[in-house]
């Protein structure tokens, strides 16, 4: 009596639909291949990191963003690697509650490094990586500009109006229902609008604006952060500094002495 493999008697088992793709993907020698669809994708940037949060594979728009010349310098490190203790930290607790939820984290708002190699927003989405077995080994995601995602999202809709118009004037107070009027919505219909389309509210984002601008000059100039403070639309310092840790985690002052620290390295 011939013996059957258990990997051929398993994939007998296997649905008609299931087994033509598996024969499929096996052909290419995994499903690797289909991750360069991400670089054909304006403002989108792929990522895959294994339970250890070390990275596996990424985009060349990632590469580039972390300075590296190819994918061979980014595998097996982490973002302990590239970016700030207090950002990194961030993204590592991040990776940790999608693997121990084995759910996604969708439209994450958090600051990544824009072209320029500087501090801004960024929308990024996490979804667990699953073996065999169902058990999460990894996350994989994608990071979108703001840039990116205004092309892809803004334009369809009337938030558009009110995002453009806080990024022109988040250093002054702006009041929703003057949002409201510019947008010819009600201030309840905007405040819905612009959380399903930026996934936060629109006083976290004025905040979330004011504080990209002010890693900008924390990490450009030598400007005394009570001024940077004031010039980013904040009473005082010390609500500055509140603001700022609870959105970075970190202070202000220490998020400067680790980009200094982190460009003299370079």
């Amino acid at each position: 009596m011939i013996q059957m493999s258990p990997d051929v008697k398993s994939k007998q088992q296997l649905p008609e639909w299931k087994r033509i793709q598996s024969d499929f993907f096996q052909r290419m020698g995994g499903d690797q291949q289909l991750r360069r669809l991400f670089e054909l994708m304006p403002g989108t940037f792929f990522f895959m990191k294994d339970e250890n949060s070390r990275m596996i594979c990424a985009s060349r728009a990632i590469q580039k963003r972390l300075g590296v010349s190819s994918e061979a310098e980014i595998v097996g490190r982490t973002d302990y690697d590239f970016f700030p203790p207090s950002i990194a930290d961030n993204f590592v607790r991040d990776d940790r509650r999608v693997l121990e939820t084995g759910r996604a984290l969708v439209n994450h708002v958090e600051i990544w490094y824009s072209e320029q190699r500087i501090f801004d927003w960024f929308v990024t989405n996490k979804l667990p990586v699953f073996d065999v077995t169902g058990r999460p080994i990894g996350v994989m995601g994608t990071v979108h500009s703001y840039e990116g995602r205004k092309q892809e999202i803004l334009p369809f809709t009337r938030v558009s109006v009110a995002i453009e118009y806080i990024r022109r004037n988040f250093r002054r107070t702006i009041a929703v229902d003057e949002l409201a009027e510019l947008t010819e919505l009600s201030a309840r219909q905007l405040q819905r609008a612009f959380r399903e389309t930026m996934a936060i509210g629109i006083h976290e984002f004025i905040l979330k604006t004011r504080v990209e601008s002010a890693c900008h000059a924390l990490q450009t100039t030598q400007t005394p952060i009570a001024d940077i403070a004031r010039q980013n639309g904040f009473c005082d310092q010390s609500a500055f500094t509140k603001t700022f840790r609870r959105i970075t985690g970190v202070t202000p002052a220490r998020f400067r002495k680790e980009a200094m620290m982190r460009n003299s390295t370079r």
